[in-house]
């Protein structure tokens, strides 16, 4: 277990400097490797290999290990949804009557049901999530809104913010 002060909660620097969020496990080699699979999870080992100037065999291996432990969790095909259908996406500010350990579990069972919900963060500050909801259009989302969150137990509100332009959109996690 980690110290702690007088004060509740660590300071972020403190959490820094006994390396909780440094991993240690991954070195430059990994991390190009991984640079190289999140642009384009098709990549075979021989062409990572090529791009930085191993040989196959240990990349391969390299790439194993990475899935065994938890690195790399999926591979999975980005799809272009305005080719697919038209839709619109909204973020949902959320915020619970009471932040109760239960409310909040009973909130994240329901929201993990709604195909619309695409992306569910818990936040600090006035509300307590934050939700991606992809829709068809503004009838459905009124419906989504109104039949699915806000007809909840525990909602204390519900305030939508509609995307008018996406001007960046990546998948790619920052390799710090």
């Amino acid at each position: 277990m980690y110290k702690v002060r007088n004060n509740i909660f660590l300071g972020i620097f403190d959490l820094l400097k006994t390396g909780i969020f440094m991993n240690e496990k991954l070195d430059a080699i990994d991390r190009a490797i991984l640079g190289i699979l999140q642009k384009d999870a098709k990549t075979v080992a021989k062409s990572i290999a090529e791009q930085l100037g191993l040989t196959k065999t240990p990349v391969y291996e390299r790439i194993k290990r990475l899935e065994q432990e938890g690195f790399i969790k999926n591979y999975v095909a980005i799809l272009n949804k305005d080719k697919i259908a038209k839709s619109i996406t909204v973020f949902s500010f959320v915020s619970l009557e009471a932040q109760k350990g239960a409310m909040m579990d009973d909130f994240f069972e329901q929201v993990k049901k709604y195909p619309e919900v695409v992306e569910c963060f818990v936040v600090g500050g006035e509300f307590d999530f934050l939700l991606k909801v992809v829709v068809e259009n503004l009838d459905a989302y009124y419906d989504f809104a109104k039949f699915k969150i806000a007809s909840l137990p525990s909602i204390g509100g519900v305030k939508s913010a509609f995307v008018l332009n996406e001007v960046k959109n990546s998948t790619d996690f920052p390799l710090l």
